[in-house]
């Protein structure tokens, strides 16, 4: 488990796991024909509406390396999920010799960390042309024939997005056009091509916290990225999840922010991977890295045998384990999490203790989970069968909601404050520190 970080950007409180099964009805101009034509052909881009909230197709969507979502619209752009459009040559710097971009057709930034010369990196395509930015600022050399750069892959493209490895078999880039989808291997520059007839034609497409995202028109319907099965019940409105916009959400986005008046956390953990969790009530706060932020699902997108209302949950040896009543249930990590199978069990059969609990924890590289119930401490090893309750202390504070332990020591949350040890053996024996600290309003999933 690594560090959960404590001061990060606002993140939008999103249920696209649920809304949109595990995060598209106007086609874009010449929809039926759309693969034989370039976004040149598809309508007067200077024209083109720019509310996103009135309905709008995206061109393309992409992260940049810091981690900020960009919409594309012909010669304009947005920054995030909120906020107005800008120039298109105003956020992407041009080469003296090229100092107009005045669309693209798809884009996607590039995931290769064997090769740190294009990773991280922005690709825009327009027509049979590829641009590489960094840091906004176009690569010397682009633009480039897209063959040159990336043999085999057509041009006039639809949508293309990054598919990192476990994800994909290897790390790789999906491109689209029509029916047909490019599956580029970075690694090997080769492609396999596919057809997939069964989803609709995407004007661009969107990797978001491992989830893959088809978008067309004012919709959007996720897909597996390696058979493109379409996951879940789909298609959606965009204006629902990806962006702000009066009279849309359904109460979605609202949820965790007017419930905020109380702040708590019902439990917060961190993975093998150094994905951080918060939990409350129906939801979780989930950061992948400091560059995306906190972004809120409900906790049935992705442990629907959960649903909601955990007491506790920790990380040990690859799995998620979720204390729940006197009922424990265990998942393999991953991109996707799996229940084990013949869980749920009950407390007692699985750690020897009675449920409920108030918190639990295990230290980076330790084999001991610590549960907190009222004022006495568990221990636990983890490695022995059957495991059994080896000690028990009395804790100098009063009860907690949730704890975790990261390289810097343990974190014991209480209402919207949490507070600093240095160690288990600390916070043992420790009363209260004078100066709690306040919860992150992100990983609560409420507003600043």
């Amino acid at each position: 488990m690594r560090l959960l970080p404590r001061t990060l950007c606002l993140c939008l409180a999103l249920a696209l796991s649920h809304a949109a099964p595990s995060v598209h009805d106007a086609m874009k101009a010449g929809h039926e024909g759309h693969s034989h034509l370039s976004n040149t052909d598809k309508g007067e881009h200077h024209d083109a509406k720019h509310d996103r909230c009135a309905g709008i197709e995206f061109d393309a969507i992409a992260p940049d390396e810091k981690g900020i979502s960009f919409f594309f619209k012909g010669d304009h752009v947005w920054r995030g999920f909120r906020g107005p459009s800008y120039l298109l040559n105003s956020s992407f710097k041009m080469a003296d010799d090229h100092h107009h971009l005045g669309h693209v057709d798809a884009a996607f930034r590039m995931h290769n960390q064997d090769d740190h010369t294009d990773h991280d990196h922005i690709f825009l395509f327009l027509d049979d042309k590829v641009f590489s930015f960094y840091n906004h600022t176009l690569e010397k050399g682009f633009p480039k024939d897209i063959q040159e750069v990336f043999p085999g892959v057509p041009s006039h493209l639809d949508a293309a997005v990054e598919c990192h490895k476990g994800e994909c078999v290897t790390d790789s880039v999906i491109f689209f056009k029509g029916d047909d989808v490019y599956h580029y291997d970075i690694k090997t520059k080769t492609v396999k091509q596919r057809e997939w007839v069964h989803l609709p034609k995407c004007t661009s497409a969107f990797r978001w916290l491992e989830r893959f995202y088809c978008f067309h028109g004012t919709q959007f319907t996720r897909f597996h990225p390696v058979t493109g099965e379409v996951v879940g019940d789909y298609p959606k409105d965009a204006r629902n999840y990806f962006m702000l916009c009066p009279g849309f959400g359904h109460g979605h986005r609202n949820t965790t922010v007017r419930n905020c008046t109380h702040r708590h956390l019902d439990a917060a953990t961190s993975d093998d991977a150094g994905k951080a969790y918060a939990f409350r009530e129906k939801w979780f706060m989930r950061l992948d890295s400091h560059r995306d932020g906190w972004h809120a699902f409900p906790i049935v997108s992705a442990w629907k045998e959960v649903q909601s209302n955990v007491d506790a949950v920790f990380s040990f040896n690859q799995h998620l384990y979720f204390i729940k009543g006197d009922q424990i249930y265990i998942y393999k990590s991953g991109a996707h999490y799996t229940l084990i199978e013949g869980y749920p069990k009950s407390l007692k059969e699985e750690l020897d203790i009675e449920g409920p609990v108030d918190a639990a924890f295990v230290c980076e590289g330790k084999q001991t989970v610590y549960i907190l119930q009222g004022q006495k401490m568990l221990f636990i090893d983890l490695t022995t069968t059957p495991r059994h309750l080896e000690r028990e202390v009395v804790l100098p504070i009063p009860k907690v909601d949730a704890a975790t332990c990261d390289p810097d020591g343990v974190k014991v949350y209480v209402g919207s404050e949490f507070y600093h040890y240095k160690s288990p053996d600390m916070l043992a024996i420790s009363q209260l520190p004078d100066k709690p600290q306040k919860i992150p309003l992100q990983m609560l999933g409420c507003e600043h």
